[in-house]
């Protein structure tokens, strides 16, 4: 039975992991070293909140070199909240492809036709209201927030969870709940009253240069005094190291079906790999070389658009990963037989020209396999 004594600690805030004077240093030090360390992106040279938003969902989950330049595209073809809401949802996936994690698109656009229908066209600026957006969590309301605003918003993105873990030196999973909330607690604790946009910008940026996953530099670190991992030289054993992953592999078939100088493609559903995006039809594949995969193939693109077939040949044969799976997949050409898009199928499957593929929102595959078509006018002149 728990005494009066534990029930008053167990209520009693969390101690905190720095002292003021710590506190001082770190934000200090950090400054100093930011403002002669800072890349110069595209995204801060404005605090406009719609390019910061922009910005904080293309780098989930991708690299500061991929988004760069579709950061730069993305603006000058959607320089607005206003502009990205009356946007058809093609176009905005169309100027995503290639960035991958498309869902971050198609909740970019949901958002933006509700900010313009709920918020005037204007990005509210705290945190609570931002976190009730599509596809807004609450990192990138904390990025958006402090940012854009200035609002004193702590942050935890996969840079700064490296960093706070080493800095407080947390050798459990800093993923799991527990991890998440003593970070999060840390983040907090260690903002400072202003400049907090540069702070936590400044914070991202240090785990991105220095603090890296392996072979840190501490030696250009301008956090090491105050850093319990460096004190311990346990840099390489924290973070705690991620499970290695296991994958999946797959076969699968692609299927260029050919009608007077057009081609059947289909929308991919919800559920799906590459959901909102078109593709050809595609599937998993059991049979064993072409020969006997024609009747699967046959029976497989009539399930999926309603289209009879008659394969002609196998084209080519692409090897990719996405996430947890390798795929293995072969495409196949044939042409048009009989048969129509059936009704169940017209929303999401239909018969295109080769010159109107450049303008469709395709899988990465799907343009791989588009820019061996004659008449695909996205294939580069190296093609």
């Amino acid at each position: 039975m728990s005494t009066a004594t534990d029930r008053k600690q167990n209520l009693a805030p969390p101690a905190a992991h720095f002292t003021s004077a710590d506190k001082q240093l770190l934000r200090r030090r950090l400054f100093a070293w930011y403002s002669k360390s800072a890349r110069d992106l595209p995204w801060r040279r404005s605090r406009d909140a719609y390019g910061v938003w922009v910005s904080e969902v293309m780098l989930q989950q991708t690299t500061v070199a991929a988004v760069r330049d579709y950061f730069k595209r993305f603006m000058e073809a959607f320089p607005d909240v206003h502009a990205l809401a009356n946007a058809p949802e093609t176009r905005v996936m169309r100027a995503w492809e290639g960035l991958g994690y498309y869902r971050r698109a198609r909740q970019l656009h949901a958002a933006a036709k509700k900010i313009v229908a709920e918020h005037g066209g204007a990005l509210p600026p705290n945190v609570v209201e931002l976190q009730e957006l599509p596809g807004i969590g609450r990192y990138t309301a904390g990025a958006i927030a402090s940012i854009a605003f200035g609002q004193r918003a702590p942050i935890l993105e996969a840079n700064t969870v490296r960093l706070l873990s080493r800095l407080i030196g947390y050798r459990e999973d800093p993923l799991a709940t527990t991890g998440q909330r003593v970070l999060w607690r840390v983040a907090e604790e260690i903002l400072p009253q202003k400049n907090v946009a540069h702070f936590n910008q400044a914070l991202m940026e240090l785990g991105s240069l220095v603090c890296t996953p392996s072979v840190p530099n501490c030696a250009e670190c301008p956090l090491s005094a105050v850093c319990t991992a460096f004190s311990l030289g346990l840099q390489s054993e924290i973070p705690r190291p991620k499970a290695r992953k296991t994958y999946t592999y797959l076969r699968e078939a692609a299927v260029l079906v050919r009608k007077n100088g057009s081609v059947l493609i289909r929308r991919c559903g919800e559920g799906e790999r590459w959901a909102g995006l078109w593709d050809f039809p595609r599937f998993g594949l059991d049979a064993e070389g072409p020969l006997y995969a024609r009747d699967e193939i046959v029976a497989k693109v009539c399930e999926q658009t309603g289209v009879t077939c008659a394969p002609t040949g196998l084209l080519k044969t692409f090897k990719h990963g996405v996430t947890r799976y390798r795929i293995t997949l072969e495409c196949y050409e044939a042409k048009h037989v009989a048969g129509r898009v059936h009704l169940a199928s017209s929303a999401t499957a239909r018969w295109v020209k080769f010159s109107e593929l450049s303008e469709i929102p395709l899988s990465a595959t799907g343009r791989q396999i588009a820019k061996l078509l004659p008449g695909d006018t996205s294939r580069s002149k190296k093609s």
